[in-house]
């Protein structure tokens, strides 16, 4: 391996591979996802599986153009959002447009960097000095929301520089949909989408973007062809009738989230400020002891080293029963 070559990102939600380690059943409290999906009824037609996808995905953009008012042209699809981030690193910080920066501040998601890097583009040390700026919103892992207002202002400088802002909205469905840049339409923003985190479904990997038609022409252009598969386009279709019923998942998540917060602060650790379904809580020390204690109990959280926070943890917000079970069991790990 090249000298150069990124590391692979670490990311949560290894509940599955926990399971198969040891034979038993673990609550993931790594895995941020909505603990209080709709219920969908929805169906993958058997017949559907003995041809290709249609590569267009002319019925699924459709339905996304519908539900958020923009021109089926304005929309890329992916499998999962993470395909997509992929996808607009190699077209727009590929090295066919010669040296290009990015630039992120950190804490956030380590994907960006990783696809930026791939592509063959370098950090900035300024936001001025670079040709794509990524922000996550809400971001992950501190929760911390941005208004829209911020954004626009923030888009506005951007195209001064004449740069671009990518602005990965994953889980502002979960936090405040208003908040949202999906409808602006301008040539120097890219808004991204999943239904994996809002619908509880991270097996069925199903992301989509918002762009200028050019932009969104070469993303289509560059990304795998059937990129979403059958059964998670079937999915995707219901899923997008039933995003007003996200509004209960947000009160039911802040309700929970609150109790989680002063739970865990009575413990004599931190949390930070969250608009989402996860907490980032500071321990006051490192935590590689905390999680393996965790995981001896069947739960798993999230050890946020990889973000540079080596005395963090995330922990999604779950459902009442179980987030009892994470307080008393970190209750008996930090005393």
């Amino acid at each position: 391996m090249a000298v150069d070559f990124p590391q692979k990102v670490i990311h949560g939600g290894t509940g599955k591979r926990q399971r198969e380690k040891t034979n038993k059943n673990v609550l993931d409290f790594s895995a941020s996802v909505n603990p209080f999906p709709p219920k969908i009824d929805w169906h993958c037609d058997p017949q559907d599986l003995s041809a290709y996808p249609d590569d267009t995905y002319g019925e699924l953009k459709e339905r996304i153009s519908t539900v958020y008012s923009r021109a089926p042209d304005e929309i890329c699809v992916g499998n999962g959002s993470i395909e997509i981030i992929r996808v607009f690193c190699s077209v727009m910080l590929g090295r066919s447009a010669g040296t290009r920066h990015f630039f992120i501040e950190p804490p956030t998601f380590g994907e960006y960097e990783l696809s930026a890097r791939l592509a063959g583009a370098e950090p900035a040390a300024k936001p001025e000095n670079a040709d794509v700026r990524f922000i996550c919103n809400p971001n992950n892992p501190t929760g911390t929301l941005l208004h829209r207002a911020e954004l626009l202002h923030m888009l506005d400088v951007v195209k001064q520089q004449k740069g671009f802002l990518f602005c990965d909205e994953a889980f502002i469905a979960l936090a405040d949909e208003n908040e949202s840049l999906a409808d602006v339409r301008d040539p120097h923003l890219f808004v991204l989408h999943s239904l994996t985190k809002s619908f509880a479904v991270p097996g069925l990997r199903i992301g989509f973007g918002f762009g200028d038609r050019d932009l969104i022409e070469k993303i289509e252009t560059a990304r795998p062809p059937w990129c979403v598969n059958a059964c998670a386009e079937a999915f995707a279709m219901e899923a997008l009738l039933h995003l007003g019923e996200l509004a209960d998942s947000r009160s039911a998540i802040e309700k929970e989230r609150s109790r989680l917060v002063q739970a865990i602060n009575e413990l004599g650790i931190t949390c930070f400020p969250s608009s989402v379904n996860y907490l980032l809580v500071e321990c006051g020390r490192d935590v590689p002891s905390l999680c393996e204690a965790l995981a001896r109990k069947d739960i798993l959280i999230r050890d946020c080293a990889s973000f540079g926070l080596p005395t963090c943890i995330r922990i999604a917000v779950r459902t009442p029963d179980e987030n009892t079970r994470l307080i008393e069991a970190l209750g008996s790990c930090v005393r």
